[in-house]
């Protein structure tokens, strides 16, 4: 047995070291214990990994990305995964991207998880007030569920370059002082201060922007479980801002049908950053990544599709595999420049059914769709398009909030439940599946789509 000995749980250089030096010796991933710090060894784990000066041997920039995720996990395989998914790249270079793989599926949920609370710890994390003799000090609480406070010690460095902080966590401290960074052992929850006199003006900013029509009490307790709730002044207040939630998203939804756009940039970006954390169905279990929207702010038109495909789940943009292409080609001989359209698609996962190693589609259901409507909501309310299009019956079901004839209804502009306008057609996959006389249908589509852009001239 070959002993790997770590600096620290997060140690991602230390297990690239000596994970590359076992694989250019040839050492099985079964004959590999590996530990963290100074921690006794397995009885027969009595011979540590040797030095070698041997070439390193090339893996894909994906592994290399997933692995420094991974291995943030507090599951103490991981390790031992991550060099098994190794070994096997050596002889499968094409192995990273075979998403039916059980190892690759378990380790990229578990990049997710880590990556998920990294979000959470940027999002839920509360600076307080104190001082010390040097002045002013802000001190914030958190308990991480895997080893990502190194990792993220950088975000808050960038955010709050010129404030002394410090972060306390369970197993580690960070501190800053406005040009070093340092650390510290963990910390108690006591060591960090209740509260300070900002939190009654944060309180009232909070109240303020509290979305109602985000509001759903089971999704929240996901997004936000209660074990974060001490660390935030703001959730005392959830449950008289859940009470009158109804009637502030009646006044929300008409003020922002009215007013001026305000700093959208930032606002579509922030909006963006938390859709990749979403979790409002069970679709974001087995996709790769949330596919979020894509165009200019001031798309005069907004496209919508169904759901991300299997190269779009991988590329993280939509309409960029085959149905994609046939977009493209179909938009250009509309007159339509696909640089100034909007597209994202009613569903932000992908749905599919494994078949041996492929990753076959699947048709969202009602329950998926109607979960990811409130972003969609929210891209129309920031773009402000002047017509929406329908790209098949999963987006007309998203934007109209009930199931719509394709047959019946495309062809014609349809005023939206909101007020706006939208039109309904086929989506381009169809064209890729039917059988018959495409090109008539491919004329019909490209005249649809010729059509809705005459309403935005």
């Amino acid at each position: 047995m070959q002993v790997a000995a770590l600096a620290d749980e997060d140690d991602f250089e230390g297990w690239r070291r000596d994970a590359r030096t076992l694989a250019v010796a040839g050492v099985p991933p079964g004959q590999v214990t590996w530990q963290v710090g100074a921690g006794a060894a397995d009885l027969f784990a009595d011979r540590p990994v040797p030095p070698t000066d041997q070439a390193a041997f090339s893996v894909p920039r994906a592994f290399l990305d997933l692995a420094e995720s991974a291995i943030l996990h507090r599951d103490p395989e991981r390790f031992a995964l991550l060099y098994t998914l190794l070994s096997r790249l050596m002889n499968q270079s094409g192995l990273i991207e075979d998403r039916a793989d059980a190892l690759v599926r378990r380790l990229t949920r578990m990049a997710g998880s880590v990556r998920r609370d990294m979000h959470k710890m940027r999002a839920f994390l509360r600076f307080r007030e104190t001082s010390d003799t040097q002045g002013p000090r802000f001190v914030a609480w958190f308990e991480p569920e895997h080893h990502i406070v190194r990792a993220n010690a950088g975000f808050f460095v960038r955010r709050f370059p010129n404030m002394r902080w410090s972060i306390l966590t369970p197993e580690l401290s960070l501190h800053w002082d406005g040009e070093t960074l340092s650390e510290g052992p963990g910390a108690r929850r006591e060591d960090a201060p209740g509260d300070d006199p900002v939190e009654a003006v944060w309180k009232t900013y909070y109240a303020s922007i509290f979305n109602p029509a985000r509001l759903k009490p089971g999704m929240m307790l996901k997004e936000m479980p209660r074990r974060y709730w001490h660390n935030m002044p703001e959730t005392a207040l959830v449950p008289q801002l859940i009470a009158g939630a109804q009637a502030r998203e009646s006044g929300m939804i008409r003020t922002a049908r009215t007013a001026p756009p305000t700093n959208i940039d930032a606002a579509w970006t922030a909006l963006r950053d938390e859709a990749e954390g979403c979790t409002r169905c069970q679709l974001h279990k087995h996709a790769t990544q949330t596919v979020f929207g894509e165009g200019p702010l001031d798309a005069g038109i907004m496209l919508v599709g169904e759901q991300p495909g299997d190269q779009e789940d991988v590329q993280g943009r939509p309409f960029v595999g085959p149905a994609g292409q046939v977009l493209d080609d179909a938009l250009a001989a509309a007159g339509i420049d696909r640089g100034r359209v909007y597209l994202t698609n009613a569903v932000k996962h992908f749905k599919y059914e494994l078949r041996g190693k492929r990753r076959i589609h699947q048709r969202p259901l009602t329950g998926e769709i109607n979960a990811c409507r409130w972003w969609i909501e929210q891209e129309a309310l920031l773009i402000r398009p002047k017509v929406a299009i329908a790209l098949g019956a999963t987006a007309a079901q998203s934007l109209f909030g009930r199931a719509m004839k394709i047959g019946e209804s495309r062809g014609r502009a349809i005023a939206l439940p909101d007020g706006g306008e939208a039109w309904i057609t086929i989506h381009p996959s169809y064209l890729l599946r039917m059988q018959g006389d495409v090109e008539a249908e491919r004329t019909r589509f490209v005249e649809e789509l010729r059509m809705a852009a005459r309403s935005v001239r």
